[in-house]
């Protein structure tokens, strides 16, 4: 829309260009008006605060307009400028949305150096005094946490979030090399269970030639490397 269209009820077109004029690094990045809003003043029939936009042409600033925002005391007296900022408009190009690092981390994001703070409402760990034999199968091992070790230690949202994982994985048995093993991993020799209350669901691999050693598997986990499934005798 052209400015000689807008009604302009303050006459402070000038007043508000030179404004934003004196904000911009360049003459030439303050643009043509787009448009002018008025707010009015509660027990007050006239608008007593005006928004002038105008196109803002800097270059890391695609869509945002110039806006300066004008005020009169009353209906005689001159406005005056209040601030001038830049606006985002429909089609600006605007910044993600920020997220918490937290919710930004995938597994594997983790490298040489970098630390990463658990909050300290964690639900997957709990202090190691609450780590008690009652709590639904907690590991009777951790009673020696009980002042003495670890401030806090694995909750049993923990261990399940973990347990879960872990069998819905690569180390689970929906995969295509587990569907082709001979036989499972709690009938393989290289089979190591781990101790605690997921010993009857996990253990670790100990073959090197097997494509998970030195990591978690489960029991019906399978691969082509297991120590019975071919015997050979000289």
């Amino acid at each position: 829309m052209s400015s000689a269209k807008i009604e302009d009820k303050f006459s402070a077109l000038e007043l508000a260009r030179a404004a934003a004029l004196e904000d911009a690094p360049a003459p030439q990045q303050v643009g043509e008006l787009v448009s002018i809003s008025y707010d009015e003043v509660e027990d007050s029939e006239e608008a007593r605060i005006a928004t002038y936009l105008f196109e803002a042409s800097l270059p890391a600033y695609v869509g945002w307009r110039w806006a300066v925002t004008v005020a009169k005391a009353d209906g005689s007296s001159s406005p005056t400028i209040c601030d001038v900022v830049l606006l985002p408009g429909t089609d600006s190009l605007l910044a993600p949305e920020w997220v918490a690092y937290k919710d930004r981390l995938l597994p594997g994001d983790v490298g040489p150096g970098d630390i990463v703070p658990t909050s300290a409402d964690d639900a997957r760990l709990v202090p190691g005094f609450a780590a008690m034999p009652e709590d639904e199968e907690l590991d009777l091992a951790q009673l020696f946490e009980f002042g003495l070790g670890r401030a806090r230690v694995l909750s049993i949202t923990g261990r399940d979030l973990a347990a879960q994982r872990w069998y819905a994985g690569n180390a689970g048995p929906n995969n295509p090399i587990s569907q082709q093993a001979p036989k499972p991993c709690n009938s393989c020799g290289f089979f190591i269970p781990i101790a605690g209350s997921l010993r009857s669901a996990f253990g670790v691999c100990a073959n090197i030639l097997a494509p998970d050693d030195a990591r978690v598997v489960s029991v019906d986990h399978g691969c082509g490397a297991h120590s019975e499934a071919l015997v050979v005798t000289d």
